[in-house]
Order: structure tokens, then sequence, then C-alpha cells
């Protein structure tokens, strides 16, 4: 049980590291919607978009890969800079052909102006250089550090947000003296620039700050682990792009199908369903480094299953606590009610998420047994679901299809998962509970949703009965856990 203590308590720090940057960034959700109208909200999403699909790609399964390789090798040095020598050169590459090709890629990709490909550009560098040094601090059980370098970079973020949307407008408007550059800018640059200026200033300062943890290593390139890496990590980054693809090609398709106002209304009541999101980060960056450092320890499966059991009771609760309280959420993150016409894809959201956390459980078996093909094979099945739904259904139903095309491909990938998994590496995951959980907070979620949107009082009553069938179900398990 020491093992599992451990585990709670590393996953407490990374929760901590994983919910108060998007917790920031959810609120200053209001401060963008807000600030911008639907269509220019729509062009944030659409920054960050690429952005996701450009750190997926180029990061070629190497974070992944330096858990599993690092958790077995002896040199582990080796595996450090090796790992961080790929990523520089991939990003120089990448910086290079970017900034070479700036003008007509950024009309290729849509944006509406090449400043923004630019910005991006210069911020997926510097996130990509952090890839590694993140890793390690995880790797090496250092998740104090590791949620100091999260924390202080979404607090630099909010900063430049509040300064350049709120605080400049507010001088500007009442007379307050303010360096001449800075007014001047500010009336000939469009507000949402300032949005992707604050995501680099914070980018540039966290690599300043993880730089010394890089230098410390002695730089050496060993040509044979970085061919065993590629070769473990090349599906996972194909997973990735396919995971990437399930998230935000909704975005996209919603954007050039139904126009970018429909898209920017979805993707800010796509925030709601962050909180999931929010859980499941927090647990993949406690869970990944500990899988792996624990596959040869006595009773590993039976603590997976274990673990799988309790992700599920918290993360069902996290749904039903979003959707009773929906109208409370979107009244404080939202702000102007032209965003409240898609609050109804948020149940069908975290429901998809939740099932894209139990996954993420599942998923170890390929990881463990470096059967990493076949994490990819399931991950396009789910993207190739997420682009047909959209195509097919966009036109009929609007956004909801996308909120659907979500909750279809990560269902299908999770049971496709779970009956492989069974073949290669068998967990006695106890899959009656973590149905018995999911069905009954989807009821009661759909219930106070349709029919109880604004009865607090029998919303609540739901909540509260799902955790006395909680507590009555898993008593003796809670007692072992609390003896910890």
């Amino acid at each position: 049980m020491s093992t599992l203590k451990s585990f709670l308590k590393d996953t407490f720090i990374y929760g901590i590291a994983a919910v108060l940057p998007r917790a920031i960034n959810i609120l200053l959700t209001k401060l963008h919607t807000n600030t911008l109208v639907s269509t220019k909200y729509a062009e944030n999403t659409w920054y960050f978009v690429f952005a996701a699909y450009f750190i997926a790609f180029l990061t070629f399964g190497m974070e992944t890969a330096f858990f599993r390789f690092f958790s077995k090798e002896k040199e582990k040095g080796k595996i450090v800079s090796t790992s961080f020598i790929t990523l520089l050169a991939s990003t120089l590459l990448f910086l290079g052909i970017l900034f070479l090709f700036n003008q007509s890629l950024a009309s290729a990709l849509g944006f509406a102006n090449p400043l923004h490909l630019k910005i991006l550009t210069l911020v997926t560098a510097l996130d990509l250089l952090v890839v590694i040094p993140y890793a390690y601090l995880r790797v090496t059980n250092q998740p104090v550090k590791f949620a100091f370098y999260k924390i202080s970079n979404i607090i630099i973020y909010a900063f430049f947000n509040v300064f350049f949307l709120w605080f400049v407008p507010y001088a500007i408007k009442n007379g307050i003296s303010l360096p001449e550059i800075i007014t001047q800018s500010y009336v000939n640059t469009p507000t949402v620039v300032y949005i992707f200026i604050a995501n680099l200033m914070a980018s540039l300062v966290t690599f300043i700050m993880l730089l010394p943890s890089i230098l410390k290593f002695k730089l050496e390139f060993d040509v044979t682990i970085l061919k065993k890496m590629l070769l473990y990590g090349w599906p996972i980054m194909i997973g990735g792009l396919a995971y990437i693809t399930n998230e935000n090609l909704d975005k996209l398709l919603l954007g050039s199908m139904i126009g970018k106002e429909d898209m920017g209304i979805y993707a800010a009541c796509y925030k709601l369903g962050v909180f999931m999101t929010l859980y499941i980060m927090a647990f993949r960056l406690g869970a990944e480094p500990f899988f792996f450092n624990h596959a040869d320890k006595k009773n590993a499966k039976e603590t997976y299953a274990k673990i799988l059991t309790w992700f599920t009771i918290v993360g069902a609760l996290f749904m039903l606590i979003v959707v009773v309280y929906i109208n409370l959420f979107a009244s404080i993150l939202l702000g102007k009610p032209e965003y409240y016409q898609a609050l109804s894809i948020v149940p069908v959201i975290l429901l998809a998420n939740l099932f894209l956390g139990i996954y993420n459980n599942l998923s170890i078996w390929y990881k463990l047994t470096d059967r990493t093909k076949y994490g990819m094979y399931i991950s396009v099945f789910g993207a190739i679901i997420t682009i047909v739904f959209n195509l097919v259904f966009i036109p009929i139903i609007g956004f909801m299809a996308s909120a659907w095309a979500t909750f279809f491909a990560y269902g299908t990938m999770t049971i496709i998962s779970y009956f492989y998994g069974k073949k290669y590496y068998n967990v006695p995951y106890k899959m009656g509970k973590v149905l018995l959980y999911v069905m009954l907070s989807t009821a009661l979620s759909f219930t106070s949703y349709y029919y109880f949107k604004e009865n607090y009082l029998i919303s609540t009553f739901f909540m509260f009965l799902f955790i006395v069938i909680v507590l009555i179900n898993e008593k003796k398990e809670l007692k072992s856990i609390l003896k910890l």
C-alpha cells in the first residue's frame, strides 16, 4: 500500500500543477470572450489548435519513449542528452522552415495575419525545448519543482493577458499615463495578437528557468539509443496526432463548414468540459512515470486495477458536479450570453473525456509490452470516426455533431483497448464497478441537465446520492486507503 500512497501523493502535487494553470486559463476565458467577438475568439482557438499539432508532431513520441528507456537503461545521462539534442535539432529545422516560408504557410493554414504564425512558431520552439526537462522532473519524482515551473508559466501568461486586455485599455480610457510605445502599438495591433504575445512571454521565461537543468548534463549523442527511442516513439507520435485530431478537428471543420462565429461559440463552451481534462491531465502526469517505474513490482497489476476504479469514481463525480451546476459555471466563465448557445455540448464532452481518461489507464498494456503500434492503430481509428462523423453530421445537426463524434471516438477506443489489453497484458480491472459508476453518473447528469437544469436542490441531491452509493460500495477499500 506504500506504493499506492506514493502514487497518490505525487498525483496530488501534479494535480496542483495541472489544475491551477488550467483553472487560471479558464478564468481568462471570460476576459477573452468579453474582449473578443466570437469570430476573433475563433482566431484565438485556431492558433492553439495548430500549436497542439506542431508539438505532437515534432516531439516524435519522445516524451513517452523517454519514460520507457529511462526506467530500463543504465546510462540515464545519455537518454537525457540524446533526447534533448534530437528535439533541439527538430526545433531548429522547424524554425528555419516556418520562418522562411511564413507568408505562404500562413495563408495555407488559414491564419488571418502572418504575424500570428510567426509568434506561434516561436512559442512552439520554446515549448519543444522544455519537453525533456519536464519529463526528467517527472521520471525522477520531483513533482514540486515541476509544479513550480508550470504554475510560474501560467502566472506570467495571465499577467500579460490582464495587462494587455484589461489594464492598457482601462488606462487609455481613464487618462493614466503609459509609455508611448504601448499606447501606439495598442491602437494599431489587433487585440487577439496580445494573447499570442502573452503566450510567447510565458514560454520564454519558462525556458530560461529550466535552462540550468538542461546544461547540467554532459551533451552526449548516442545513435543506437536514438534508433531505439524513435522505433518505440513514432507510433506514439502518430497516436498523438490522432488524439489532437479527436480534440481539435471539430473546431477546424466547424469554422470552415458553418462559420467562425459558431466555431467560436462552440470552442468557448467546450472549455467547460475542461474540468474533466484537468483531472485527466493531473492523473496522467503522475501515472505515466509511476506505471513505468513500478511495472516490475509485486502486485503491480492489482495496483493498476485499483487505480482505474478510483480514477473512474472521481471522474464520474467531476462530470456530475459540472453538469449539476452548469449554469453557474457558464455565468462565471463564459461572459457574453451569445456563448451560451452551445451549452448542450458540455454533458456529452464531459462523458467523452471520462472515456478518454479510462482509455489512458487501459493503454498501459501496449506501452509496457512495447506494442506502441497498437496504440497508434487505435488512435487513428478514433480519428477516422471523428473525421467521418463530423463531415456527415455537421451539416445536419451543427456543433452537436462534433460533441457526439468525440464521444463515439473515445468510447470506441476504450472498448478496443480493453479487449486487446486482456490478451497482451491482463490486468484484473473491476469493469463491473467501472461501468456501474459511469452509467450512474451519466444517468444522473443527463436527468439533471434536461429536467432539473435550474433546480439546484434536486440536482444537488443527485450528486449526494452518487457519493452515498460510492461510500457503500467502497467501504472496505476506503478504510484501507485511509490507513495509508
